[in-house]
C-alpha cells in the first residue's frame, strides 16, 4: 500500500475498535462484526459499481460516507456501520486498497474475539500450523487454489477437514482466506498468524528446526529473541530434517542461520 492507503487502514482499524469499545465490547459483539465486514466484502467484489461509488476521490469524502451509512444502516451492527462509514471518508490509493484494507479490519475483529475469549495464542498457532501442513502437502495447496470452482465450495472443503479440529473463529478466519484470496494459501495463513502475533504486541520469529523444539526450548528461544529484538517475539517454528542440526531464525529481513546445513554451505562458498 501507499502511503494514502496505510493511513487510511490506520483510521479505518481505529474506527473499528471505538465502535466495539463504545459497544461494549464482546466475543460475541466482535466476532458479529467480523462476519458481516465479510460479507460486505464479498458485496463488494461482486458489486462494482458500490465499491466505485464508496471510493470516488471526485465525491466529497462526507458524502461517500453519508452514502455508506444509506446503504449499510439496518442491515450490519452499529459498530459495522461505523467502521464502513470512515473507510469510506477515506481517500484511498486504489479502490483495491479498500476493499482489502475491510479484509484486515474484518480479521482483526475475529482476532480480537479470540483475545475477548482468551484463545488468541490458540487461534495464532492453529492458523499457523495450517500455514506449514498446507505448504508441506502440494494436493491439499492445489485444491485450496482451484479457481475452476466456485470460491464457496473451495471454503466449504477447508470447513470439512478443519471441523472439530480448531476454533471456530480459526475456521471462519481459514474459509474467508481460501474463498478470496489469489495468493497461496500456506501465504495467506500466515499472513494471519503474524497479524495474531501482533495483537499480542509481538513480532514473528519464523524458525525452521531439524527436530521438533519441546514447549520449554521455544520458550527459551523466545526469551532469547526477545533479549536480542529488545521487544516480545512470537515464534513460530517449522521442523525441517534437510537443516540436518541446528535452526533458522528469520525475523523480519534478518535471518540467524545456525543450522549445519548453512554451515556447511558457507563452508563450500569459502573453498570456492
Amino acid at each position: 500500500m501507499y502511503a494514502a492507503s496505510r493511513e487510511a487502514l490506520a483510521k479505518t482499524q481505529s474506527a473499528l475498535t471505538d465502535a466495539l469499545s463504545q459497544a461494549g465490547s464482546s466475543a460475541e459483539t466482535a466476532t458479529e462484526a467480523g462476519a458481516q465486514l465479510f460479507s460486505v466484502v464479498g458485496l463488494l467484489d461482486e458489486n462494482r459499481s458500490v465499491r466505485t461509488a464508496l471510493t470516488d476521490v471526485s465525491v466529497s469524502s462526507s458524502s461517500r460516507s453519508a452514502l455508506a451509512e444509506q446503504l449499510f444502516t439496518g442491515k450490519v451492527s452499529g459498530p459495522v456501520v461505523e467502521t464502513l462509514k470512515t473507510a469510506s471518508a477515506q481517500d484511498w490509493s486504489a479502490p483495491a486498497d479498500f476493499v482489502n484494507s475491510l479484509v484486515h479490519v474484518a480479521r482483526v475483529a475475529y482476532l480480537r474475539a479470540a483475545a475477548d475469549e482468551e484463545k488468541l495464542d490458540t487461534v495464532e498457532d492453529e492458523i499457523f500450523r495450517l500455514s506449514r501442513i498446507t505448504a508441506a502437502n502440494p494436493e491439499l495447496e492445489q485444491a485450496l487454489s482451484d479457481r475452476s470452482r466456485p470460491a464457496s465450495a473451495t471454503a466449504e472443503v477447508l470447513k470439512e477437514l478443519l471441523y472439530g479440529k480448531v476454533t471456530p473463529i480459526t475456521e471462519a478466519l481459514a474459509a474467508q482466506a481460501v474463498a478470496r484470496s489469489r495468493r497461496a494459501p500456506a501465504d495467506e495463513f500466515a499472513e494471519i498468524a503474524s497479524l495474531a502475533a501482533e495483537q499480542r504486541e509481538r513480532a514473528v520469529a519464523h524458525v525452521r528446526s531439524s527436530v521438533a523444539l519441546s514447549d520449554s526450548q521455544k520458550e527459551r528461544l523466545a526469551t532469547a529473541l526477545d533479549r536480542i529484538y529488545g521487544k516480545r517475539i512470537a515464534v513460530h517454528v517449522e521442523v525441517d530434517p534437510s537443516l540436518l542440526s541446528g535452526l533458522v531464525v528469520r525475523v523480519g529481513d534478518e535471518v540467524i542461520d545456525g543450522s549445519a546445513a548453512g554451515r556447511l554451505a558457507a563452508l563450500r562458498k569459502a573453498l570456492k
